[in-house]
């Protein structure tokens, strides 16, 4: 296979700003590496529409989006997304695809009690892959789930510099520990690229004795391996695109900042 141009970007796919939470540890592994950020926010939120939905407009968006940019590969840091559409997507583009797959196998090794939960949108937590995970990593264990869409937004609204309530959270999340041995869970999965943003709160509103686990580190991991030993050079700032108003994206370009990127673009 060919190396791609140096300056050949990596794309970054999420229905908003969760994925940002991914690039965060890209940018430990592979500083050097030209990023192009795509956020979706004309489809947000993707946790209540249908998988044909979303995996029409995933595989409808991502190719267009690679003719444009060109990317050497793309991550969809997005779980619902990657869940529903990474099968779509690989079918239909020759770019190699990184998905973002719930860490159930390693909370499942991490739990104490035996009990863990699984906190992602209502849509992931109904697929099928979903199950898969839980039957070939958490055999003996106790896996609980719970949709908790209202997240998502609290999430934005933190990188907005809003303030987020910590009751608005708990409400958000409770849902899993009034599940029948919900009280028993020592260990959350957090199945949606945004929910990290939130885990101080989150960790607020669960108390002490409870850890939170997430995919991110592994996902950058996956991309830097996929990459190796290919040459990286910038020959722009990277760049953050959204679907959406500009406007509204443009509140959120302190946290794409504190992230290195400056500019912010309509796709």
């Amino acid at each position: 296979m060919d190396q791609p141009a140096q300056d050949s970007p990596i794309l970054l796919f999420d229905s908003g700003v969760g994925g940002l939470t991914v690039l965060g540890e890209l940018r430990e592994l592979l500083p050097q590496a030209p990023v192009i950020y795509a956020a979706d926010m004309a489809g947000l939120p993707y946790g209540a529409k249908s998988e044909a939905e979303i995996a029409a407009r995933v595989a409808g968006l991502l190719g267009r989006m690679a003719e444009r940019y060109q990317p050497r590969l793309i991550c969809i840091a997005c779980n619902t997304a990657s869940t529903i559409a990474l099968g779509m997507v690989r079918d239909v583009l020759e770019t190699p695809i990184v998905g973002t797959v719930p860490a159930i196998k390693p909370a499942a090794a991490l739990t104490k009690t035996g009990v863990f939960g699984l906190l992602g949108t209502e849509a992931t937590m109904r697929q099928r892959y979903v199950d898969d995970l839980e039957h070939a990593f958490a055999v003996g264990k106790r896996l609980l789930r719970h949709g908790a869409n209202g997240l998502v937004p609290l999430a934005e609204a933190k990188l907005r510099g809003e303030r987020v309530r910590i009751d608005d959270v708990a409400d958000s999340a409770k849902g899993l520990m009034l599940q029948t041995h919900g009280s028993e869970i020592d260990t959350i999965v957090l199945a949606c690229t945004h929910f990290p943003l939130l885990e101080q709160e989150l960790r607020e509103a669960f108390g002490q004795g409870v850890e939170f686990v997430h995919g991110a580190q592994g996902i950058a991991r996956r991309i830097a391996h996929l990459t190796e030993g290919q040459p990286f050079a910038r020959s722009t700032g990277d760049c953050a695109i959204t679907t959406g108003a500009l406007a509204n994206f443009e509140r959120l370009a302190p946290a794409f900042a504190e992230r290195g990127i400056d500019r912010l673009e309509r796709f």
